[in-house]
């Protein structure tokens, strides 16, 4: 019982400490003359990843990889059946006219990239450049649509990045930056060693564990995020919440955690789990082409396949 309270005790320091480094590195940003734009693209975007990067890391550092593509894995298999089904079971999210088709094939390039990378057996550094060398050139595209959309007047909320606050005072930016930076290396530690103590109970591996309780646990802000979308009827942000996740946990994620250190992969993720990630991927082409709503059946039908996938990965 112990070690699943110190699983959620890690995982709420993780979340809030993720909160407070995007609110601190956010404003230090814009204080020192960082442009509002790039602070939404980069700052904001890495910094709401900071919490599957901190237990990734600290996983390959501590010889524990399964957890490491497990949690990248686990997390965009949930991001796709979990946070867009269980808001659609609130309330419909109209997302047929929502302009998501260069990002989302940017995703599934990623994703292929990830799945491709898997069948060397190792990520090595030379692995880890690919990744970042590839989120380097789509960041450099959204720098670059996000700022014709500007000139013509368009994207106007490109100029208030999530947790930016210009009467912030200095002291407030500091506060949440020491608290991000101790609470991520401790929640992540926390979570790891109480996520393998689970696993070791239950006869699991530590690839189980990854695909399940820390992936799901890491992708809860996105299921927050998403669930207000929906009830707001916000359509382009949940699926621009969920795309934008996805490609930075492929690309940025497991990018940085090789160049640190090499990323063995495991055997049997390459036998059932990237390929329903793929597959999960392929089920958003309704809504991005096809001009489908997510509706409530939709709902039912997604996180029934997650539900079913969770089944299948513990038993």
């Amino acid at each position: 019982m112990m070690e699943w309270l110190y699983a959620a005790l890690g995982l709420v320091i993780l979340l809030l400490a993720g909160d407070a480094l995007v609110k601190g590195a956010v404003n230090l940003s814009l204080r020192i003359g960082i442009p509002a734009l790039i602070v939404s693209l980069t700052v904001v975007a890495f910094g709401t990843s900071a919490p599957e990067l901190l237990i990734s890391i600290t996983a390959a550092l501590e010889d524990k990889p399964g957890i490491t593509l497990g949690n990248v894995i686990g997390s965009n298999t949930a991001n796709v059946l979990l946070v867009l089904g269980v808001p659609a079971l609130i309330a419909t999210m109209h997302s047929a006219h929502c302009n998501t088709k260069m990002s989302y094939l940017q995703m599934v390039f990623g994703s292929l990239l990830f799945i491709g990378l898997c069948f060397f057996g190792t990520f090595t550094f030379v692995s880890g450049v690919v990744l970042l060398a590839a989120l380097a050139a789509t960041l450099t595209w959204a720098f670059f649509q996000a700022k014709a959309h500007r000139a013509m007047g368009e994207d106007d909320d490109l100029e208030e990045p999530e947790g930016a606050d210009p009467e912030m005072r200095w002291w407030k930016i500091i506060t949440y930056l020491v608290l991000g930076l101790i609470g991520l290396p401790l929640g992540a530690d926390l979570l790891l060693d109480s996520a393998v103590t689970i696993a070791r109970m239950f006869g699991i591996t530590e690839t189980v564990i990854g695909l399940t309780l820390v992936a799901i646990g890491t992708s809860l802000p996105e299921l927050a995020t998403t669930v207000m979308a929906a009830i707001r009827r916000q359509a382009d942000v949940a699926l621009g919440n969920v795309i934008g996740s996805n490609m930075f946990n492929l690309l940025a994620v497991i990018g940085v955690t090789a160049v640190v250190s090499p990323i063995p992969v495991d055997p049997d993720l390459l036998e059932f789990d990237v390929w329903v990630m793929l597959g999960a991927t392929l089920l958003l082409v309704p809504f991005v082409f096809l001009r489908a709503n997510i509706t409530r059946i939709w709902g039912v039908v997604l996180t029934g396949l997650y539900v079913t996938y969770i089944f299948t990965v513990l038993h």
